[in-house]
């Protein structure tokens, strides 16, 4: 080989050009801020159930958004990294990835997810410390490593299709109860039915997002649920999954009257469902899963205002 032959990049291939470094909003952009009101919804919820018995703790909830916050920027992160590396991300058509398009290297991402699972590990330490719940110990880093196994090792779950469960179990479920639980010292049936409707809701964003990525997925090997259904079936799962939580609102109306206030969260939930069964372009993807995101947070404001109230 001459002298001259240009380097390779870190999976192997002749690029044909230098990728630009990345720059602070290449990063705040890997952190996908869109995401971030998923998280935030399930605690405030769980903050919500906690106050109906009068035990709202506002440290304790700070804390534990901080670990909701800095989890979810973790995976995204770390799928950022799992999904680059493997070459999964080389034909995207959604916005491109630090690692996948060369911006950053991947050590470097890598670094970075690593920091916030240490964040969101060391605030749950603090929590276990404060309530003296040291069995959530356990939770905690079961999160972490389904966080990271989402699409990182050498079986990734995402890359079967059980991205989806994963979610509703610790994006909805443990997040809402056990942001109750650690207020509480009990374990709540308002913060276990909301964690449901949030956990379903977040399911639909990741449903609409692997929607828009069915030919790229197919082409690296990641059979996500949406790859494996085709995408009229992902696009009715999506709106099923947007719209049952609003079933549980009706229940939870008929308890506390405030809960009907969520139903403002259609004002977005039904433009993304429409979006998305009419969509032809990732565009149009995107938005969609902009729309089902403000609407998770919608919906989780307005249950911890009628918990609250």
């Amino acid at each position: 080989m001459s002298k001259t032959s240009k380097k390779k990049n870190h999976r192997g291939s002749t690029p044909s050009h230098k990728p630009r470094k990345a720059t602070a909003g290449d990063w705040i952009s890997g952190a996908r801020i869109r995401t971030l009101p998923l998280a935030f919804a399930p605690v405030a919820i769980g903050s919500g159930a906690a106050a109906i018995t009068d035990q709202f703790n506002a440290p304790i909830a700070l804390l534990c958004l901080v670990v909701a916050l800095a989890l979810q920027i973790g995976v995204n992160y770390s799928n950022d990294y799992s999904d680059g590396i493997r070459g999964t991300d080389d034909f995207r058509v959604g916005p491109a990835r630090l690692t996948g398009s060369g911006m950053a290297h991947p050590k470097r991402v890598l670094a970075v997810a690593l920091a916030f699972f240490g964040i969101s590990a060391a605030a749950g330490l603090v929590i276990v410390i404060l309530t003296g719940a040291w069995w959530m110990l356990v939770v905690g880093a079961l999160a972490i490593v389904a966080a990271w196994f989402y699409t990182g090792g050498r079986r990734p779950y995402g890359y079967a299709g059980l991205g989806e469960v994963m979610v509703f179990i610790f994006f909805g479920l443990v997040a809402t109860v056990g942001t109750a639980y650690v207020q509480t010292g009990v374990f709540s049936q308002e913060a276990l039915i909301g964690g449901i409707g949030i956990g379903l809701i977040s399911c639909a964003v990741l449903v609409v997002n692997n929607i828009r990525d069915i030919k790229t997925d197919t082409r690296a090997g990641k059979k996500t649920l949406a790859v494996r259904m085709g995408r009229t079936p992902s696009a009715v799962l999506f709106c099923f999954l947007m719209l049952i939580p609003f079933g549980i609102v009706i229940y939870l109306g008929l308890f506390y009257s405030a809960a009907f206030l969520t139903f403002f969260a259609l004002l977005a939930g039904l433009p993304a469902c429409l979006i998305t069964v009419m969509s032809k372009s990732a565009k149009e993807y995107v938005l969609a899963l902009k729309l089902a995101s403000l609407t998770g947070l919608l919906y989780g404001l307005g249950l911890a205002f009628a918990f609250f109230s």
